[in-house]
């Protein structure tokens, strides 16, 4: 999969970086051969995405065109709304790396910003797709609009597409159990801690990406030390409060190990600010100031505040024992 970068109607191949893009330009690109396209955010490339891509790229084949997906830098509510805080299922490297993943040909990259915000959909759709991308067929996701405002609806980008020689196709909703598949509803499950739910609908475990920082060592002093993650600048959704079986890993390795994270306040030693503290098996490194993933397997239990510390310490022997009966089932 190629990965492109469109900013101000230039298009560059580039090399991505942690958290930006474009750090290193490759090659300026020419105009792209035609090809057929989506567009959307692509938050967490869960299901639904895959099975719009799916269908992307097997129409594209048929029709000897390229297969494009057109997704962004920036969440476009953020550029508008300075204050406005997303709550991300992937970071812009995840989720290209999950695009990757799929058949598809290239993933172009908008750079977002209130230029290309203040574009109606005609706008976006001559300039941007027709004029510089050579978009032949736009599939558009069952739910989604785009466009200043997203004023229009899909039949006025089937008029539009018509006048510039694009094709438009809403594809249909993938459902589990009756349920539209969407980065929304993912969300809602997360937050309410039904991370087995949130996996089935991504079709792998949500993880989270941060930095290794200082915390409390309450943990190392009950015998279990923790790694506590600070994902501030990636800005991603926290899970809902609770103790979780995760598996976890440095980033520019590849092994995961098995491990729990409590997510929460630390009600028993009368915290106030949510805290994100991993405990791995059978690990002791250093490793402050380092990036971690952490994929969430099951929740185990939610927050609780127990009398002391030696009655918490007792609980997390437990919780300690559920997490590993789990994997072992898992391995089974």
């Amino acid at each position: 999969m190629r990965t492109l970068y469109y900013k101000q109607g230039k298009l560059t191949l580039r090399t991505v970086g942690h958290g930006d893009i474009g750090d290193e330009v490759a090659t300026s690109v020419s105009e792209p051969q035609p090809c057929v396209a989506t567009i959307g955010f692509f938050d967490g490339v869960h299901r639904g995405h895959q099975f719009l891509i799916h269908h992307l790229v097997e129409t594209a084949r048929q029709d000897g065109l390229q297969s494009t997906i057109i997704t962004f830098d920036e969440h476009p509510r953020k550029v508008l709304q300075s204050d406005y805080q997303p709550e991300m299922l992937s970071t812009l490297d995840s989720k290209l790396l999950l695009l990757s993943k799929t058949e598809v040909d290239n993933t172009v990259v908008l750079h977002f910003d209130k230029t290309m915000a203040a574009l109606s959909a005609r706008e976006f759709m001559q300039q941007v797709l027709c004029d510089h991308l050579n978009v032949r067929k736009l599939f558009i996701g069952y739910d989604h609009r785009f466009g200043h405002n997203r004023e229009e609806t899909f039949d006025d980008y089937v008029r539009y597409g018509k006048e510039m020689g694009i094709e438009v196709i809403k594809n249909e909703a993938f459902q589990i159990d009756g349920i539209n598949i969407s980065s929304s509803v993912i969300r809602s499950f997360l937050k309410e801690g039904e991370v087995a739910m949130a996996n089935q609908c991504l079709g792998y475990p949500y993880t989270i990406i941060g930095k290794v920082v200082n915390g409390y060592h309450e943990g190392r002093k009950l015998g279990f030390p923790t790694a506590n993650l600070d994902i501030t600048h990636f800005g991603q959704l926290i899970p809902a409060p609770g103790v979780y079986a995760v598996k976890a890993r440095m980033e520019n390795t590849v092994v995961w190990k098995r491990g729990m994270m409590n997510i929460g306040t630390r009600p028993t030693f009368n915290g106030k600010q949510i805290t994100l503290e991993t405990h791995i098996f059978n690990f002791d490194g250093d490793i402050y100031n380092q990036l971690l993933l952490v994929s969430f397997v099951k929740r185990i239990r939610g927050e609780r505040k127990f009398d002391c510390p030696e009655e918490l310490a007792a609980q997390l022997k437990e919780d300690e024992k559920t997490v590993l009966e789990l994997f072992e089932k898992e391995v089974e």
